[in-house]
């Protein structure tokens, strides 16, 4: 049983939805971490999996759900006295039936919680509601007569609003025998206190370019740009593919061409850039658009700070262009700043509804005022 719509807020656009993928790339640690819980029969009754957007939180939360779902209860508490078996792996065959039954979302011990579907706008809502959490009581309900396990994802977690989160924390606070309750977080610290302390924390680290590649090339996406995704990305595999499918390294090529020779930054280059981004179905280009800034402005940090460019480079010359703009510490503080001016300023600017073309030649203005001072 599934909460999914056919929107699928838990899903990455462009990429296989977290349930069809079957190897995790990168996060052994966390993987084994939970293993040992389980074969020392410390199964915590709900896990909170953290980490970046993007590096596999998801996919982790699914590959638990199949393991837990496909190893019987008394296979782990052992029969008639007999030592239960080790396991070294979350890996199950294609072939089990549960595998079978959770990729045809009719796995009857699953639930998965998500943003629902607005009957009256027919468009995602923005948080979880509280009758997302409802749904939940349902199907703990329904579910108790067969006496297997029970697994939940709520994906993600930090989208519950105040009464779906209280909804839960009830839940958490008396826990369903048998029953799992995977709570995906992006950003752990909007969480209530109450509902992080009752959960076991398995923490995923950002991927390794190497890992990047490899998880690329599973999610369908070309991979020849790997260092480049990966350097943009922070080790994201979602942000990756939102990068490849909004060709999100040639804006930021543009970007670091209109700054090549600064404090005259390149007029026409800056237009074009701009007018795509007040496109009328460039809205997902111009939110892209306006995190390559920041970006690039936290790599001029850096590069000042450290007084190195990052690797590997993102963009052609982009390491030359960082290192004559930002060449000091002094240099990067001014940069850390304006950083945090141009954030401030394109909220408010979004907030009022500005016209994005304004809003991205004013933060060329501002980039290429600093870059004179």
């Amino acid at each position: 049983m599934s909460s999914d719509t056919p929107l699928q807020a838990d899903r990455v656009e462009g990429a296989p939805h977290p349930k069809e993928t079957q190897t995790l790339i990168g996060q052994g640690g966390a993987e084994r971490d939970f293993l040992e819980a389980f074969n020392t029969h410390r199964l915590h009754h709900a896990w909170l999996l953290t980490g970046p957007l993007g590096v596999g939180k998801a996919t982790l939360a699914w590959r638990i759900a199949r393991f837990l779902l496909a190893t019987p209860p008394e296979q782990d508490g052992g029969l008639f006295g007999d030592a239960p078996p080790l396991h070294d792996t979350l890996d199950i065959s294609p072939e089990h039936p549960v595998a079978h039954r959770m990729l045809a979302g009719s796995e009857p011990g699953m639930f998965s919680i998500t943003r629902s579907e607005n009957e009256k706008t027919k468009k995602l809502r923005d948080q979880i509601v509280v009758d997302d959490i409802r749904k939940l009581t349902h199907f703990l309900t329904m579910s108790a007569t067969d006496g297997g396990r029970r697994v939940v994802i709520v994906d993600a977690a930090d989208e519950m609003n105040v009464n779906a989160a209280n909804a839960l924390l009830k839940m958490l606070e008396e826990p369903p025998a048998l029953t799992t309750i995977l709570l995906i977080s992006h950003q752990p610290s909007r969480l209530l206190p109450t509902i992080r302390s009752r959960c076991r924390e398995l923490r995923l680290a950002p991927l390794s370019p190497q890992d990047m590649h490899a998880a690329l090339v599973q999610a369908g996406a070309g991979a020849d740009e790997g260092p480049a995704l990966s350097a943009l990305s922070a080790g994201s595999v979602g942000e990756a593919l939102r990068l490849t499918r909004l060709n999100g390294l040639e804006m930021y090529q543009e970007i670091v061409g209109i700054f090549a020779h600064t404090p005259l930054p390149d007029r026409p280059r800056a237009m074009k850039l701009a007018e795509k981004a007040a496109a009328r179905d460039g809205s997902d280009r111009f939110e892209l658009l306006l995190t390559l800034f920041e970006t690039f402005l936290a790599r001029l940090a850096r590069t000042g700070a450290t007084g190195a460019a990052p690797t590997p480079e993102a963009a052609r010359d982009e390491a030359q262009v960082l290192l004559r703009l930002s060449p000091s510490p002094h240099a990067a503080r001014a940069w850390a700043q304006i950083a945090q001016e141009i954030s401030a300023r394109t909220r408010h600017g979004k907030a009022v509804n500005l016209d994005p073309a304004a809003l991205v030649l004013d933060t060329v203005f501002k980039i290429s005022q600093t870059a004179g001072r």
